[in-house]
């Protein structure tokens, strides 16, 4: 997926702007493509930095995004605890 933060103006998001717009993907998971999502956002940003975050949830798997585009949320904690304390051979 490209997410095109080297050629657009970015800055680096604040933790709480990350946060805010993963619970509001959370919340919304799948209803949304990029653009939707990002006007629908509770808190406005500026393009750049919303790339720059949904880069950062992609990297660290918590995003997924669709054939069609949708936005989807991902992450399962309780799916990482049993790999965590698995037995290794």
């Amino acid at each position: 997926m490209k997410f095109n933060v080297e050629k657009i103006l970015t800055r680096s998001p604040r933790l709480e702007t990350v946060m805010m717009v993963e619970k509001f993907i959370k919340d919304n998971s799948g209803e949304f493509k990029k653009t939707e999502l990002f006007n629908k956002l509770p808190k406005k940003m500026m393009w750049g930095t919303f790339n720059v975050v949904l880069k950062y949830l992609w990297d660290t798997n918590k995003i997924g995004i669709d054939r069609e585009g949708y936005v989807v949320y991902i992450w399962n904690p309780e799916a990482g605890k049993v790999f965590k304390d698995r037995k290794r051979y």
